[in-house]
């Protein structure tokens, strides 16, 4: 029997071109459906040798060929519409994702430079309104500004796009959302301390709180800010020393560095000066440092006397204030006591340092124990006078016993030859005491 695939030459060319067609199309279709499903193959086979129902049959006509040829196509057709539309919409997602984010970045990135621009122009009008901004501190604060927002951006954009491409593949993100949520509950309670010092630290840098140079106090240190991070600030103290200080731990700002300083001098003057005088000396010395460089610049408004601040019986207190640059006030007094002191010696008004160095001054260790060993020699010295007194009044009473013995034995040998009653006569002044001396009689 002839065959739709064999070829014979005695049919017509335009048939045999209709059966050579059905032939490649069949055969194609069964190229191309064998990787993707085996059951439409077996079918398509089984219908192209003629098996049928319990496996008997005879050779299939040509309308079966190409209804199964048809069908096949129409599978292929069918899923590979699906494949290439979800391909194409996973690519333009993507796309989309990633020049987005490329545009925002770089609309922050122009943001941030515009905002350093405004503010390098604008230095004068912050100096007036008494916001310091140093090129670092500006810097800085430009950079973890811009990175903050530069990574929430991206993370928007590319878990958006995540997010899509995961429902056009067909994955259900129900179970993906809720396994995402416990994971994010357990890292915020691992690691609150981190999420507490970023958030502080981006809610600080927003706020302007303190920035690079500025002298701060945090309550436990206070130093002079070298670095700002979103977890850690960086402050070196008086002694040099860089203190790492943790976002999350600062819990009040002292910024001494942020609007105006105050310096205060207290002049200290004798109970007898001239007020009026101090006080004219004290007006001309600000007046001159105000004219001078490079005070004119730290000084924002001139020297004021605030008066009397208190009198004593050894001195009396003039306040002298002015408004400075801020983390200048320091220098400021100094200057201010320098100048004022040489005033008040051209004036030739003292200052109750002059007179307390005049007089003496409370005894220190040194001097009390230089009049310790001074009473201690003086307590020596007497007691060795009392010895020399003591022995010569021993010497002095043996003496005098000796020459009371001498004479009471003279007297003796004068009574010998009279009578007792000359005996006595003679006795009695030799008597030194008033014990009794017994008169013997010599026998004859």
């Amino acid at each position: 029997m002839w065959s739709p695939c064999s070829g014979e030459p005695h049919r017509r060319a335009p048939e045999a071109e209709l059966v050579l067609a059905a032939c490649l199309e069949g055969t194609a279709v069964f190229w191309l459906i064998g990787a993707a499903s085996p059951s439409a193959l077996a079918g398509a086979h089984g219908a192209r040798t003629g098996l049928a129902d319990g496996g008997q049959g005879g050779p299939t006509s040509l309308e079966d060929a190409h209804e199964s040829a048809a069908d096949a196509a129409g599978w292929i057709q069918q899923n590979w519409a699906e494949w290439v539309t979800a391909g194409l919409r996973i690519l333009l997602i993507a796309v989309i994702a990633v020049l987005l984010r490329h545009v925002v970045r770089r609309s922050i990135s122009r943001l941030i430079q515009r905002v350093n621009r405004r503010a390098e122009a604008a230095d004068s009008a912050n100096a007036l309104r008494g916001l310091l901004v140093s090129g670092e501190r500006r810097r800085q604060r430009s950079q973890a500004i811009g990175s903050v927002l530069r990574s929430i951006a991206s993370f928007v954009i590319i878990g958006t796009a995540l997010l899509m491409v995961l429902s056009d593949l067909g994955i259900n993100l129900a179970p993906l959302l809720a396994s995402a949520g416990v994971a994010g509950v357990a890292l915020g309670f691992g690691a609150r301390d981190i999420v507490t010092d970023l958030l502080a630290g981006i809610f600080m840098l927003l706020e302007d709180q303190y920035g690079v140079g500025d002298r701060v106090d945090v309550g436990e240190v206070s130093g002079t800010v070298l670095e700002i991070g979103l977890r850690v600030t960086q402050l070196r103290g008086g002694n040099g020393e860089i203190w790492y200080v943790r976002n999350g731990e600062i819990k009040r700002v002292g910024n001494l560095s942020q609007g105006w300083a105050t310096a205060a001098v207290d002049v200290r003057v004798a109970p007898d000066a001239d007020l009026d005088e101090v006080r004219e000396a004290v007006v001309r010395v600000g007046e001159e440092l105000g004219r001078s460089e490079p005070w004119d610049e730290l000084l924002w408004e001139p020297v004021e006397v605030l008066g009397l601040d208190s009198v004593t019986l050894d001195e009396m207190v003039v306040r002298v204030s002015a408004k400075t640059m801020p983390g200048k006030a320091l220098t400021v007094e100094r200057e201010l006591r320098w100048r004022i002191k040489h005033a008040l010696d051209h004036r030739g008004i003292r200052s109750t340092e002059e007179s307390a160095s005049l007089e003496p001054g409370p005894a220190g260790p040194e001097d009390a124990a230089a009049q310790d060993g001074a009473g201690a020699a003086q307590d020596g010295a007497g007691a060795r006078d009392a010895a020399s007194a003591a022995a010569g009044a021993g010497v002095a009473g043996a003496a005098a016993n000796a020459a009371a013995a001498d004479a009471t034995g003279r007297g003796a040998k004068g009574a010998a030859p009279g009578d007792g009653s000359g005996s006595a006569g003679a006795a009695a002044p030799g008597r030194t005491d008033n014990s009794a001396v017994p008169l013997q009689k010599t026998p004859k």
